[in-house]
């Protein structure tokens, strides 16, 4: 079923609630997602990362056990999403909105992944099988830049041939994937999730 309603993504800034409690030696802050980042998720989209723990299927905080390796070690995540059309293509974007920081995101939107082409008969199943039009990019943000999302977000592709300008590969920050989405007519996305993290050292 396809998302009703504006496409929220590139117009607001990322939200975070930070409760409070009381621990043995001090006090702990945990950070959780205001509904308006939790909202941003729908579909059913799956990412699913090497660790059991990190199945993104929905909007939360990645903890900090996981942030070094999402940044430094894991590879492109494993991509299903079980309500596809067998007889449809899909394209993929992964983007952060937040580049370099949420407070100033003077490099917005960065790209961190773009594949279209896919196959709606192996998405069902977890496959990923199109064209990439920019290789997969760790989250990595910077020190003291606070929390970034990483948003991935399934389209519907109409049957016409997709390709980055030169411009767009010369760079993959402040790419703007709303006059991508205009100009290739696809629409809403059919499903979507993020992730929120920020650098391990932090």
């Amino acid at each position: 079923m396809a998302f009703q309603g504006p496409l929220l993504v590139f117009s607001f800034s990322a939200c975070i609630v930070l409760y409070h409690h009381h621990v043995e030696g001090g006090t702990t802050t945990t950070p959780t997602l205001s509904r308006l980042d939790a909202s941003f998720c729908h579909g059913g989209l799956e990412v699913i990362y090497p660790e059991p723990e990190v199945n993104v299927n929905k909007c939360f905080i990645i903890s900090p056990e996981h942030r070094e390796r999402i940044s430094k070690v894991w590879d492109a995540p494993q991509i299903r999403f079980p309500e596809s059309d067998e007889k449809k293509k899909y394209v993929l974007m992964m983007v952060d909105p937040d580049a370099p920081s949420r407070a100033s995101p003077t490099r917005a939107h960065w790209r961190h992944w773009l594949v279209v082409d896919i196959q709606g008969d192996g998405l069902s199943r977890g496959e990923l099988k199109g064209t990439t039009l920019s290789e997969y990019a760790r989250p990595t943000p910077p020190q003291r830049s606070g929390f970034h999302r990483y948003q991935f977000m399934l389209f519907e592709q109409p049957e016409r041939k997709l390709l980055l300008t030169k411009d767009e590969k010369s760079s993959l920050g402040n790419w703007d994937p709303q006059a991508f989405i205009e100009k290739f007519d696809l629409g809403v996305p059919v499903a979507a999730v993020q992730f929120l993290t920020q650098n391990h050292k932090d």
